[in-house]
């Protein structure tokens, strides 16, 4: 069995380790580094976003409109589209929801507020769905996740 004297200098001996390194190894390190900050420079600059989720709620309505025709269509992730029906004659801050231009439902009347009010004020919003479940309450079938983009 190698002594522990032997052992640390066989590891300060190899080339990746950060003591000792050799001439060779430093340089590469230096010009990898080099070449990552100029790729970096070189790409256009995007503006980042931040999306906060606000709510995360059942799909309310689903067992009326086209959730059951869509069900094997519809995906964990897909992208939902909200939209504001403040002359709905059931609720003033209505939100449907759609996925793909088909009606799946509605956020649930009263959990809606906040949404309908950063909607109204022309704040950007988002949803998706979150799950996906085969239960026979319709109520526990699709579980949406909205955002408010920042």
């Amino acid at each position: 069995m190698p002594s522990r004297r032997a052992s640390r200098a066989a590891a300060h001996d190899t080339p990746l380790s950060t003591r000792g390194e050799g001439l060779g190894v430093r340089a590469l390190r230096h010009s990898l580094l080099a070449l990552y900050c100029a790729i970096c420079l070189a790409l256009p600059v995007q503006a980042e976003s931040i999306k906060v989720m606000v709510q995360s709620s059942p799909l309310a309505g689903f067992q009326f409109y086209a959730g059951r025709e869509l069900w094997d269509e519809i995906k964990v992730g897909d992208a939902l589209v909200l939209v504001r029906e403040p002359g709905n004659p059931h609720d003033a801050h209505a939100v449907r929801v759609e996925w793909r231009g088909r009606k799946l439902g509605y956020l649930p009347r009263a959990e809606n507020r906040a949404v309908s009010a950063e909607m109204d004020r022309g704040g950007k919003v988002e949803a998706r769905i979150a799950r996906l479940n085969r239960h026979l309450d319709p109520w526990k079938r699709i579980q949406v996740e909205v955002f408010v983009v920042l």
